[in-house]
């Protein structure tokens, strides 16, 4: 019997899991899905948006793998530092396989960027989605502009948040600390900028045709940043994703506004080179206007532009970080690897996998996940018949429990669920998301959770 640690438990761990449940060459691969928080599904529910109902349903899909006879989730597992140290881990299990993404958010490098009133877009993504670890500042009061800079689908989706009334939100999983907050918001401008034009912006078109669609709110696109795009002067040689894109906003350009009483204004070739301050707070972001430099980049024409905002949202990127007792490529962000086996010092490291973001960097979609986690699995399976002649304890959940853990079993997260329903239930709403490390806790432990 080979034993299995997969560390995280969002789609490119829940995957990597069920590759090894599925195939057929090594018969009886049991697997433990390890999570620092008490909740599995990773990004599908702490990341995806809450009114983005289709893609949050894939936790049915991932439920099914975690629900698997050989399949064990133990949330509440913190590994590394004041946690179960990796060397550690690895005597338990034949193999472990890592799949903690890129938790860091990329770094503007300006001057104002610590001002109050400047968070990552993540930060903001955690507390709309009741992530333990979130700060609960409110984010909107005393807010009345807002710029998110960036043009990829995150940037889209709390552009897409700040727009929407609480009558849209309230049927979601939003916590009601954040309902409550964005339905007192007075954030009316909230401006999206990208520094390159928008033939490069990176947001699917489906995504940027729901801002066209939210209810008292124009999308104002400018036709002279429009204009200075090669690409959206002669699309047809852009890819179709790209070209569809464009043709959106092109719609959008030649649209007279409805007189809406929040505006959206899409910004392109503007690039944030300070935020400046109002008060204590940030009030006003100062751009330098740039050009395509026939390269596919941008230079700087050394004018400027200062844009009012009271919450700024940076959202130019994810980033992976070391993980103690790994390796790590710090120009990538990632753990070196050798398809998907991990490499100490240009050496196979025996029994040590990653998958995800960790592994290939933060791109492309949740489904990319697949097919990595699927290489990852079968560099494993190739090594298998040498992994297995190494004795681990015959369960090393009985170990962990000696060692002083408390790991929340499968149990614990359905009790989780049900404290959730219940919640939403007393506030006339649909589920509701404990919000806090304390909640979640107290509502796993009262299922008799170990």
């Amino acid at each position: 019997m080979l034993r299995v640690a997969v560390v995280g438990s969002g789609p490119s761990g829940v995957y990597a899991a069920q590759s090894l449940v599925q195939q057929s060459q090594v018969p009886g691969v049991r697997v433990d899905v390890l999570d620092r928080l008490p909740c599995p599904y990773g990004l599908v529910r702490y990341g995806v948006a809450p009114d983005h109902e289709k893609i949050k349903s894939l936790q049915n899909n991932l439920r099914t793998v975690l629900e698997h006879e050989r399949v064990r989730f133990l949330g509440g597992v913190r590994v590394g530092p004041d946690g179960l140290p990796t060397a550690r881990l690895r005597e338990l299990y034949h193999a472990v396989v890592y799949c903690v993404g890129a938790a860091a958010d990329r770094r503007l490098g300006v001057p104002g960027e610590e001002l109050p009133g400047s968070w990552s877009a993540t930060e903001f993504v955690s507390w709309y989605s009741a992530h333990p670890d979130a700060v609960s500042d409110g984010f909107v009061p005393g807010a009345r502009a807002a710029v998110v800079i960036g043009v990829g689908n995150v940037a889209v989706d709390v552009t897409r948040i700040l727009a929407r009334g609480v009558a849209e939100l309230s049927p979601t999983d939003m916590p009601q600390g954040a309902l409550a907050a964005l339905s007192h918001s007075q954030v009316r401008e909230i401006q999206m900028v990208g520094r390159r034009g928008p033939s490069q912006a990176r947001f699917t078109t489906k995504e940027l045709r729901e801002l066209g669609g939210l209810p008292d709110t124009d999308v104002v696109v400018d036709p002279a940043e429009l204009a200075l795009d090669p690409g959206y002067a002669d699309p047809s040689g852009l890819p179709a994703a790209q070209r569809r894109n464009v043709e959106v906003m092109r719609g959008w350009a030649e649209r007279p506004p409805s007189g809406g009483s929040r505006r959206i204004r899409l910004r392109f070739f503007l690039r944030p080179v300070e935020l400046l301050p109002e008060g204590e707070r940030v009030g006003a972001v100062r751009f330098e206007r740039t050009v395509p430099d026939g390269h596919g980049g941008v230079t700087g024409t050394g004018r400027y532009e200062d844009i009012e905002a009271q919450l700024v949202l940076r959202s130019v990127g994810y980033r992976g970080v070391p993980l103690d007792g790994l390796p790590f490529d710090a120009e990538h962000g990632t753990v070196p690897h050798l398809a998907g086996r991990v490499l100490r010092d240009g050496s196979v490291a025996p029994g040590e996998y990653v998958a995800g973001w960790i592994k290939r960097g933060p791109t492309g979609v949740i489904g990319t996940n697949r097919p990595c986690a699927k290489e990852t699995v079968t560099s494993l399976l190739e090594d298998a018949p040498a992994l297995a002649q190494r004795e681990v304890p015959d369960d090393p959940l009985n170990v962990l429990r000696t060692e002083g853990l408390s790991p929340v079993e499968w149990t614990g997260w359905q009790a989780i669920e049900r404290a959730e329903a219940e919640l939403g239930a007393s506030l006339g709403r649909g589920v509701v998301k404990l919000p806090d490390w304390r909640s979640l806790m107290q509502a796993a432990r009262a299922a008799g959770a170990p």
